[in-house]
């Protein structure tokens, strides 16, 4: 049985405890805000883009380019996207759950014939696969411990169109959370490339209003240009998606710990009571004890 001296000690342990998860939420809260705002100031920009290219690539039926072509599908690569931090509940374990699932689902013949390559970015994901059989071509860590940019965006996106158009990936999928809300993330499998494009409808569109527009220099050549800028928008949201999405993990388990430890500090105050009620009452009782065989003596 453990005595005073040690449930003392739990509680002041566990209330050390209560107060780094406590300062912990708090600062996921207060970068929340930001990665929020950032998400939310990204969208327009590239739901803009891609409604754009979508309207274009409707109008151009017959245009064709690489980073669009569907073809023999030889080797496969997945990105997967994690945080380089724990401690955010299970952001990461259910992203790499779903990665697993994928591998060993639709690409598991690429997976079995060693075609299949893993690209992480965030330390979470390339220290679970370190160790499995499977090769990790990539790896990105500290992009969101350090300050999140739009220049590793637009380089990664470069070298994996180089890859594409070069046929050493014949497709590209893409494993991350999305932001829903503080409390809930919603986990993502989607291709990158060849680029699918979502239809987004704009205002004109929805009000079912016709407009017509004037190009220059010409439909093919702005939507050569676009289709770069779109993959660059599309990662960058995701990204922002994923470190928002993260920063709300980490603040719901925080909280949730930190509740925790007050249950438990509770639990074990009333312990500790119990315990020194016993320990005194004892201690009475043997003083009435000893009085009685004085009198008796």
């Amino acid at each position: 049985m453990a005595t005073l001296r040690d449930i003392k000690r739990r509680i002041v342990g566990v209330k050390n405890t209560q107060k780094i998860t406590g300062a912990m939420k708090m600062v996921a809260a207060a970068r929340l805000r930001r990665a929020q705002e950032n998400m939310v100031n990204a969208r327009p920009y590239a739901r803009g883009i891609a409604s754009m290219l979508n309207r274009l690539l409707k109008v151009e039926k017959n245009f064709t380019h690489p980073l669009l072509e569907e073809r023999e599908v030889k080797k496969v690569a997945v990105i997967l996207v994690t945080s380089d931090r724990g401690l955010c509940g299970g952001f990461n374990i259910n992203v790499i759950k779903e990665t697993q699932d994928l591998i060993n689902g639709d690409l598991k013949s690429f997976y079995n014939s060693g075609n299949l390559d893993l690209i992480c970015i965030g330390k979470k994901g390339r220290d679970f696969f370190a160790n499995k059989d499977i090769n990790i071509a990539e790896s990105y860590p500290d992009i969101f411990s350090s300050k999140l940019k739009f220049e590793f965006v637009s380089s990664f996106m470069a070298g994996l169109i180089n890859k594409f158009i070069s046929f050493k990936y014949d497709r590209i999928y893409l494993v991350y959370n999305q932001f829903k809300s503080v409390a809930q993330q919603v986990i993502k499998s989607e291709q990158i490339l060849p680029l699918k494009i979502h239809e987004v409808k704009t205002y004109s569109e929805t009000e079912n209003i016709t407009v017509d527009y004037i190009y220059e220099p010409d439909k093919s050549g702005i939507i050569t240009s676009l289709i770069p800028q779109e993959l660059n928008a599309q990662m960058w949201e995701i990204l922002l998606e994923s470190y928002a999405a993260e920063l709300g993990a980490r603040m719901t388990a925080m909280d949730m710990a930190t509740e925790n430890a007050k249950e438990l500090i509770r639990t074990l105050q009333i312990t500790y009571n119990k315990e020194r009620q016993a320990a005194i009452t004892n201690e009475i009782l043997e003083i009435v004890s000893g009085a009685n065989a004085l009198q008796d003596a």
